[in-house]
């Protein structure tokens, strides 16, 4: 395979999804595969491996450098999306004897071949000691050692920390790389900083999608028939909630052939309260990804977001009772003061409502197991359109006579 080859199929892999990616590397030869996976994101590169039948991943794994492929190899033991799956070898191993001066010599050649950030002590049972950085091993004199200069109990992550977690606890640290250890304190791995936010962005980027449906696996070179297959279930089950809430239209179909001005202000409680509900689902989505939402501040965050939900209803709602004050007067309706009044009070009753369902659908999905973002956008469309509709028709037919 010439250079050209291999540059155009690692920019392949690394534009297509993890199933697409298998499939793009089945005619391929083991030697072409192995010379691709070591320039391709880790965690995909552990998806990839994880496809393949496993006389073909041996083999793969043999060919590669004798480091990388043990070190792959123990990544393939732990759970997707944790740490585990994103470690490479460590470099720049130290015993805490070792002096400046045979470390700068040992990095001299050591720099040449792998990117070296820290330089890491271990004991003689390879359990993480200490630290050290380039900056005291310059400023240093070469006789002394590195129990002296390095910097002890080390911050560190456990290669079966899921990915969430360890973007919490990293949030306020900002390190280059992160040594990954067992419970033992055994140096296992490191983590490179920018692996880790490069997976959170790539969460990140998904959530949109995941909240109406669209599956994380899927990229702009998906297959339109794969992306069919991911998308068509949630949009069967979009249109089943949809008729609910036609449904709840259809228990005032006699209000509505009476007031027939109300069929203009449905959209307009329906797209408010949405709106409202879409900003609770948002903040409450990003304190769960921060880790902000912390155990006992639940009820705090429905709490907020329902209030909010009553403010706004009622500033939102008084302009929405202007406007249907001003159209009934216009078509001399006897009931036009009423008309406002209960518009006014829905679009109160039905933000309150929307707020509570942003904030308490992903915390009842969490609570389920589930990713609080899958999906979470049909179930509060309909929460809101069931709502916004219901109080607008069912205040109407109570009040307006």
């Amino acid at each position: 395979m010439t250079t050209s080859d291999q540059t155009r199929l690692t920019e392949e892999v690394g534009r297509r999804a993890t199933r697409e990616s298998i499939k793009l590397l089945e005619p391929e030869s083991d030697a072409a595969i192995a010379s691709t996976l070591p320039n391709v994101r880790t965690p995909a590169a552990m998806e990839i491996l994880k496809g393949m039948e496993d006389a073909r991943r041996e083999r793969v794994l043999a060919l590669l450098p004798p480091e990388l492929g043990e070190q792959w190899k123990k990544n393939l033991r732990y759970e997707d999306e944790t740490v585990g799956r994103l470690m490479e070898p460590p470099r720049a191993i130290f015993a805490p004897g070792d002096t400046v001066g045979d470390a700068i010599e040992e990095l001299r050649e050591l720099v040449k071949q792998v990117f070296v950030t820290y330089g890491f002590i271990v004991d003689a049972q390879h359990k993480l000691v200490g630290v050290i950085t380039f900056r005291d091993l310059l400023l240093s004199e070469r006789g002394r050692t590195m129990d002296d200069i390095m910097l002890r109990h080390p911050f560190t992550l456990r290669p079966d920390m899921a990915l969430r977690e360890a973007w919490k606890a990293v949030l306020n640290k900002h390190f280059p790389v992160y040594p990954v250890c067992g419970d033992d304190g055994v140096l296992m791995g490191i983590v490179r900083g920018s692996s880790l936010f490069e997976e959170q962005a790539v969460e990140i980027s998904a959530q949109p999608g995941t909240m109406v449906g669209v599956d994380k696996e899927e990229r702009l070179a998906t297959p339109w028939s794969r992306s069919l297959k991911f998308r068509h279930p949630w949009l069967q089950l979009n249109l089943l909630t949809a008729f609910l809430a036609a449904a709840v239209v259809g228990v005032f179909q006699g209000t509505i052939d009476r007031l027939v001005i109300l069929a203009m202000f449905l959209p307009v409680l329906a797209g408010q309260s949405g709106n409202t509900g879409c900003q609770a689902l948002a903040v409450a989505l990003r304190g769960m990804t921060l880790g902000e939402l912390r155990s006992g501040k639940e009820r705090a965050l429905v709490m907020k977001e329902g209030l909010l939900g009553l403010a706004n209803g009622a500033l939102v709602g008084l302009s929405a009772a202007i406007g249907m004050y001003v159209v009934a007067r216009g078509q001399d309706n006897p009931a036009a003061l009423m008309l406002a009044f209960v518009v006014w009070v829905a679009m109160i009753g039905s933000c309150v409502i929307s707020g509570l369902s942003g904030a308490l659908i992903p915390l009842t999905l969490r609570r389920l197991g589930a990713d609080p973002a899958t999906a979470s956008s049909i179930f509060l469309t309909t929460a809101t359109d069931i709502a916004s509709m219901g109080m607008l028709l069912g205040l109407a037919t109570l009040l307006v006579r």
